[in-house]
């Protein structure tokens, strides 16, 4: 999975298997999943002319899921990382001045394979939690007409349930609850950024999520003096390609993980500004333009 953002569009590219509430909706292998802002009065969009129209202007090919939110900023849009897991949450406006309940819509991505039965599982846990959240956060709960929901996955099936209890379950609610409040706090301007914020679940020191803020960050230079930190969290991972990292045994739990401590490739200015106009350019034309062996 591939994102990035454009036009006031949020676009995950990639080969998906996905179930969503939102636009056409339903069960799909699509190539695209958009969540695109529009301006407000809410409901005065016609949602599959408006997203047919993202896709025609970006040159995508035909296929998609969608969701429009209306009144959100896309600097708003939080995205939670959780290991294979990737949530990208946006809260609305509450139309009605507090009457009502917030509109909440929800993207998720799984690395991992999962049976369309876990795919629509994981629909009801992302409620479910979403109501959790609202309902910590002192807000109305029940749902809002604005709600959507869409769940993607890639790769082969590993997970045949997204209950709460699951390996994706917990990892989703733990998501899901902690987003659902950062996504408000940046819709409702009690915390500004100038870029979507992303966040990612570390088990350093104990289990809990960092926000990665570019700016002042006490690591710099990580790397080396003039890197380029667009892409501190890299978009390939876990990439498998040897000449970049290696498979090593996990401390925190069993099996192993990928470890790339050691490559620069995207910190290298013009490959990071390369990927920023390019960004579905793939691991291997990164490499040939930094004069790599493949």
């Amino acid at each position: 999975m591939r994102y990035y953002f454009r036009n006031r569009t949020l676009i995950l590219r990639g080969t998906f298997r996905a179930a969503g509430t939102g636009n056409p909706g339903g069960l799909a292998d699509v190539p695209t999943i958009l969540c695109q802002a529009v301006g407000e009065p809410a409901g005065t969009e016609d949602p599959p002319r408006q997203l047919e129209a993202a896709v025609r202007r970006e040159g995508l090919p035909p296929g998609y899921f969608g969701i429009l939110t209306s009144g959100v900023r896309v600097e708003s849009v939080c995205i939670m990382q959780y290991d294979f897991l990737t949530l990208f949450v946006a809260a609305g406006a509450s139309p009605g001045a507090g009457e009502s309940p917030v509109p909440v819509s929800m993207i998720v991505c799984s690395r991992e394979g999962m049976t369309d039965a876990a795919l629509l599982e994981a629909i009801m846990t992302a409620t479910a939690a979403r109501e959790e959240a609202l309902r910590s956060a002192g807000r109305l709960t029940g749902g809002s007409t604005s709600d959507s929901v869409i769940v993607a996955c890639e790769g082969e099936v590993q997970h045949r349930s997204a209950g709460s209890a699951s390996e994706i379950g917990m990892r989703l609610r733990e998501a899901v609850r902690s987003g659902v409040p950062e996504a408000l706090a940046r819709h409702e301007g009690r915390i500004m950024r100038d870029r979507p914020p992303f966040f990612i679940y570390s088990r350093y020191q104990g289990g809990h999520w960092v926000e990665w803020v570019p700016d002042d960050c006490p690591y710099y230079p990580c790397h080396f003096p003039g890197q380029r930190c667009d892409f501190c969290y890299c978009p390939f991972y876990p990439c498998g390609d040897e000449s970049l990292g290696q498979w090593v045994a996990s401390a925190s739990r069993t099996g192993e993980v990928w470890n790339c401590s050691g490559c620069t490739l995207l910190h290298e200015p013009e490959i990071a500004d390369y990927l920023l106009a390019h960004p579905e350019a793939p691991l291997a034309e990164l490499k040939r333009k930094k004069g790599m062996s493949q």
